[in-house]
């Protein structure tokens, strides 16, 4: 009988695992996750599950009689040593699993600051696992002094949460604005407005040089200034989970490259979600998102059977903060200029991104109709005229 098994069982890897039932697979297949949880999902976690807002059992991706109902073997806190491809095997604690086709969906790890500044201090965290969360939950206590270190969205939606609970915020960010790296100016201030409205204060051009134990934790700016804070919260990215992959010698690049269908350079091994790196636009890119790591893993599971179908995503991305609903349509990268389309409220506003004329992406800012007329152009390979972009008394859904 035919084993498939899968490493990582967060979004990526469950959906593998159903998948492959939905397509009749009857072989065997194993989920494995080095988390004791049930899979769950992530984007709540920092916003609803730690605000109260959402309980445990909302978090899960499906019950856990789904797994037994399907016939799914779910290893729960299950860490995986090693890979041997030559004997197509897993190394686990207390049992080596033989497979013939095995899956990566190992996701993200959310980067550290460095011990050598005080990264390694009490009241020093990062926010991405259940456990994180859970963790970090009795700091966020009206009154409080944090400090967010990072001004993507990770950073931004830490410090939303905060403010929202009564805690004074202060976030810094290296770079000349908050969301350099993946938004234009125009999202930047959006955002940064709406921060400085709730309290937040914003110290752009501004990092951290180290942090100093004590109770409060005292940090040390790049800009000589000091900052007592009670705790610390670290937003400075994620790491492609690729070492198990790397170790046995499949071929990865800060990521587990995989090909049109999703298999590695190994015949026999496959890559879904956030761990694997793709090819996009001529350009190779790892993508953080939940519709990709669905969309990916589930194109995975259809050629692993047999099928030879090439994934081209679909990018779609969304950020709460207070009572803004960002979503985001395609990727950016490579922007020349943004269009601003108003909507009618400060709050409301969409920011679309061209190339030589060409759409890429759309920002929508609680515009949710915008937002999937943006969409469904940048599906349909469609670019309408910026100026009837920007002229908010032109009826865009007369394009599609």
């Amino acid at each position: 009988m035919k084993h498939i098994a899968i490493v990582g069982a967060g979004q990526a890897g469950a959906s593998l695992a159903a998948k492959l039932r939905s397509l009749d697979f009857s072989g065997k297949i194993t989920l494995i996750g080095d988390e004791t949880a049930l899979p769950y999902q992530r984007p709540p976690l920092s916003k609803k599950y730690l605000l109260g807002e959402m309980d445990l059992e909302r978090l899960y991706l499906r019950p856990e009689r789904f797994y037994q109902e399907n016939d799914i073997r779910l290893l729960r806190g299950v860490h995986v040593s090693a890979i041997d491809r030559e004997k197509r095997s897993l190394k686990l604690r207390d049992e080596t699993i033989q497979y013939d086709e095995l899956a990566l969906t190992t996701g993200a790890s959310p980067k550290a600051l460095p011990a050598a500044i005080g990264g390694n201090l009490t009241g020093v965290y990062v926010m991405r696992t259940l456990a994180d969360i859970d963790h970090i939950a009795p700091e966020f206590q009206a009154g409080r002094r944090v400090l967010v270190v990072g001004g993507g969205y990770i950073g931004l939606e830490a410090a939303a949460v905060a403010a929202k609970l009564g805690l004074k915020v202060t976030l810094i960010e290296m770079a000349d604005r908050i969301l350099q790296r993946v938004a234009a100016p125009e999202t930047s201030n959006f955002f940064r407005k709406l921060h400085e409205e709730h309290g937040v204060e914003i110290l752009e051009n501004t990092g951290l040089e180290r942090l100093l134990e004590g109770d409060p934790i005292t940090a040390r700016l790049s800009t000589g200034a000091r900052l007592e804070v009670d705790f610390v919260i670290a937003g400075i990215g994620v790491t492609p989970n690729d070492k198990l992959a790397s170790a046995a010698g499949v071929k990865c690049s800060n990521g587990i490259i995989v090909d049109r269908i999703g298999r590695t350079s190994d015949p026999h091994i496959w890559a879904a979600g956030d761990c694997a790196k793709f090819e996009f636009r001529g350009n190779l890119i790892c993508l953080e998102s939940v519709q990709n790591a669905i969309d990916q893993a589930e194109a995975v599971a259809a050629n692993i059977l047999g099928g030879r179908e090439c994934y081209t995503p679909r990018p779609w991305f969304w950020s709460d903060q207070y009572d803004v609903k960002l979503q985001i349509a395609g990727l950016n990268s490579g922007y020349d200029q943004v269009f601003v389309r108003s909507g009618s409220s400060s709050r409301t506003c969409s920011h679309w991104y061209y190339n030589d004329g060409k759409l890429l992406a759309v920002d929508a800012m609680n515009d949710p109709r915008n937002y999937m007329i943006g969409k469904r152009l940048i599906d349909a390979n469609c670019s309408p005229d910026p100026k009837q972009v920007a002229d908010s008394g032109f009826e865009l859904k007369s394009l599609l």
